[in-house]
């Protein structure tokens, strides 16, 4: 966990998930922004890029978030998706329609659901995600109206909410394409090469260059017109 940042007590608290990725980091930058005092939770949930764990800690200690934890439940037993289940393959032939079998099914319900809990011992009213609807894997739960449905739900379940402290779900990413993620995070002070986005990065973190992550991450930096830092393998393709 890192070191808690100046002035982290005159700000309110916010709680991040932050699995390490482009998306998150920026709505890390995002909610540093508005002021919080933001503490980023992690899920080490038994993905196969696991490095990308790694990232968020360097992540949460660059933009100076308040806290940073990783927790792990391990989704592997369950298997049902190619990040937790080895059998599957990653799929590399290029971003198709339909949900892909990278989807971990329920994966940020559960998370949602930690960061509440967390949110509700330090008395945080808000929480930040970096779903995005825009150019993403066609998830079911990176859409506007499920992050309403989950915050409609939040505020039904929490003692907060029921004493007239309602939580707040923020997704500030959801509405934009990649490249203005990409040219927002800069502004923000996001260093890309910290963060690992690749479905199967290798314990260096550098990135498959085929994956549909990697697809949408180098799709996003060439329309942003930014030099794309992501580090690849030598056999990644180009």
């Amino acid at each position: 966990m890192s070191a808690v940042s100046p002035n982290a007590a005159e700000r309110p608290n916010a709680v991040v998930l932050l699995s390490g990725g482009l998306d998150s980091a920026t709505a890390l930058a995002a909610a540093q922004k508005l002021g919080f005092a933001c503490h980023c939770l992690s899920l080490d949930y038994g993905q196969r890029h696991r490095v990308e764990l790694l990232a968020a800690e360097r992540v949460a200690a660059h933009l100076g978030a308040s806290a940073q934890r990783t927790l792990k439940l391990d989704l592997g037993q369950f298997g049902g998706s190619a990040l937790t289940d080895a059998n599957i393959a990653v799929p590399t032939s290029g971003v198709r329609s339909g949900i892909p079998v990278t989807y971990v099914p329920a994966r940020n319900t559960i998370m949602l659901s930690l960061a509440l809990a967390w949110s509700e011992v330090l008395n945080a009213h808000d929480i930040f995600i970096g779903v995005n609807a825009v150019d993403y894997s066609g998830y079911p739960d990176c859409r506007p109206e499920y992050i309403g449905a989950f915050e409609h739900m939040a505020n039904l379940a929490t003692q907060a909410a029921v004493e007239g402290q309602p939580l707040h779900l923020h997704a500030p990413l959801i509405d934009l394409s990649k490249a203005e993620i990409i040219r927002l995070g800069i502004a923000l002070g996001v260093d890309y090469a910290l963060t690992v986005s690749c479905y199967q990065a290798d314990e260096l973190g550098r990135a498959c260059g085929l994956c549909d992550s990697c697809r949408l991450r180098r799709a996003g930096f060439a329309d942003a017109g930014v030099t794309d830092p992501t580090t690849y393998q030598s056999n990644a393709g180009n």
